[in-house]
């Protein structure tokens, strides 16, 4: 996700830089990634600890022998492509509010042109201070960008705001600063995701594998890229991706009539969501028991989506999902004409890396003009994105 960028990570004196020590194991999965310590950190953890999980030496004190340069604040300043503050403690969020620089962490703040993303933890108390809600809306103000802390349990014990914030909803906010774009501004996006139930009776039913990692990886980066986003999901158990709406169906119909009732309203449809094609023609009202001999399941054809939307169409924008475990390419070109879409995502399950269940993919795009893009294994994220290249090129 954030191959090629130069990440720096801030880390104050608070009970949750333990915490940081995962995220900095996360960002160095594919970005660069330095970390500038508080003294009052170093209580904490170790700087010992940051070293070695981003491979640099860790910045403390704005003097001393050990940096290369004796600029060498000025020298992180214009070195990251984002700095992120976590945890950001009442203190340095006070400092920074007021151009205080008085270590090393907020003096390359100062100094630093890149965007600060900080990631607020304390007392709950201390959180809803007004002079601390104060100083958190002059850095708003400024242009930074905040996560807001959880609500839960606290260290000293208490249970309310100022919890730190997830690690994945921290990513999705890095995420969200490095990538963010207008280049789908104005538009209304309509994303499909996971699979669909088909109750056979109330305690049992017919599904497929999807996770519905997919279609949330697209709804996540048509954000990013400005869009204004509705994610229709069936059962998944995945967070809702930041600055979407989400709308949660269980089985077909439902999906069904919700794609009805958006695409109106709707420019793009992305229609990732795999959808049962069959569903029992009648759900018992009891459960079935299992002592019931030569029980035989009678199946109905469940309403095609992409079919219905098409009939009226217009200008709007038609992305089709089409998976197959042999003549992928055949099948996905015939789906591509026959439900008027303007490009088709297809691949393959049965190939190593791609399919359900898995953060990765390899997939080929197919344009109704009848030009292909192979893409190698990638994460979904990477899918989305091309994906979201393509239908940018279409527009």
């Amino acid at each position: 996700m954030f191959f090629g960028k130069k990440i720096c990570v801030g880390v104050c004196g608070g009970i949750a830089a333990y915490k940081t020590a995962f995220l900095v194991r996360e960002l160095k999965k594919s970005a660069d990634v330095r970390v500038v310590m508080t003294e009052a950190a170093t209580r904490f953890v170790s700087p010992l600890t940051f070293a070695s999980l981003s491979g640099h030496k860790v910045a403390v004190s704005l003097f001393g022998e050990r940096y290369e340069s004796a600029t060498a604040h000025i020298d992180w300043a214009r070195w990251p492509d984002l700095i992120v503050v976590c945890p950001a403690t009442a203190n340095t969020i006070g400092k920074v509010a007021h151009g205080l620089a008085d270590n090393m962490l907020t003096t390359i703040i100062l100094a630093s042109t890149a965007p600060v993303l900080f990631c607020p933890a304390m007392n709950a108390e201390m959180y809803k201070n007004a002079a601390y809600q104060d100083n958190e809306k002059v850095l708003v103000e400024r242009g930074h960008h905040i996560v807001r802390p959880a609500h839960g349990e606290l260290a000293c014990g208490e249970v309310g705001i100022g919890r730190l914030a997830e690690a994945d909803e921290i990513l999705a906010e890095i995420n969200f600063v490095l990538h963010r774009t207008g280049q789908l501004r104005g538009k209304r996006v309509l994303v499909t995701a996971g699979p669909t139930h088909e109750a056979i009776d109330p305690v049992r039913y017919l599904t497929n594998r999807s996770s519905g990692k997919m279609g949330y990886a697209v709804a996540e980066q048509a954000a990013v890229r400005g869009a204004d986003v509705t994610l229709i999901s069936g059962p998944a158990h995945l967070a809702q991706p930041p600055r979407t709406r989400l709308r949660r169906v269980v089985s077909a119909r439902e999906m069904y009539d919700a794609v009805q009732e958006l695409m109106p309203d709707s420019d793009i449809l992305i229609m990732a969501a795999a959808v049962a094609d069959f569903r029992p023609a009648v759900s018992a009202s009891q459960k079935i028991k299992k002592d019931r001999a030569g029980l035989c399941l009678e199946l109905v054809e469940n309403d095609d989506i992409l079919q219905s939307v098409a009939q009226h169409k217009g200008d709007k924008l038609i992305i089709g999902f089409a998976l197959e475990t042999e003549d992928e390419m055949a099948r996905a070109i015939e789906k591509l004409h026959r439900k008027r879409c303007d490009l088709v995502v297809v691949n393959n399950p049965l190939r190593a890396g791609a399919g359900f269940e898995v953060d990765t993919n390899i997939v080929t795009i197919i344009k109704r003009d009848g030009t292909q893009k192979e893409l190698p294994i990638m994460s979904k994220t990477e899918v989305a994105q091309a994906i979201l290249d393509e239908i940018q090129t279409l527009l």
